[in-house]
């Protein structure tokens, strides 16, 4: 059992502990993957078109600016490939990401991507293993795997209720 902060120090409120909501996008044509590469404090990383939610937006939204910002691709969602829960190896942060699977249409060549992003890059399965050193996550694997097995579920498993 935890100390109570609020016991010790009447004054101090325990911030509660809280995942890191982030959105993925699994896009895959003719055979090859859509991953960005992007810089990272341990060095140029791989990693699917990703992000962390922002306020006031639905999943589906999320996914859908992720893609654009990051890879300057329109992106579609068609189905949710799955919900993941990992914790990074230093035990500081733990996400929660909902991986998106559907297809891209049209490209805006002329759009600057992301700070931080290097390239929008279209791998192969063997591609993505091969690089798997340098993976973002071990949640970028595991997605495209669990896309390959047919794990696709309809959209409306997840509820987003806005404001009204």
């Amino acid at each position: 059992m935890r100390a109570n902060p609020s016991w010790l120090e009447p004054n101090v409120k325990e911030r509660p502990w809280k995942p890191n909501v982030t959105v993925a996008a699994v896009i895959e044509r003719e055979g090859r993957f859509l991953l960005v590469e992007e810089e990272t404090p341990e060095g140029l990383r791989f990693n699917q078109p990703a992000g962390h939610l922002e306020e006031g937006e639905s999943l589906l939204e999320a996914t859908v600016r992720e893609v654009l910002e990051e890879t300057a691709h329109g992106f579609v969602p068609e189905y949710l490939v799955g919900i993941y829960q990992w914790t990074r190896p230093q035990g500081d942060i733990t996400y929660l990401r909902f991986a998106y699977g559907g297809r891209v249409e049209g490209v805006d060549a002329a759009r600057p991507l992301d700070a931080g992003i290097v390239r929008a890059v279209w791998m192969t399965l063997d591609e993505v293993r091969a690089s798997a050193d340098r993976h973002r996550s071990p949640l970028i694997l595991q997605c495209i795997e669990d896309w390959l097995a047919g794990q696709r579920h309809p959209l409306a498993l997840v509820h987003h209720c806005a404001h009204t």
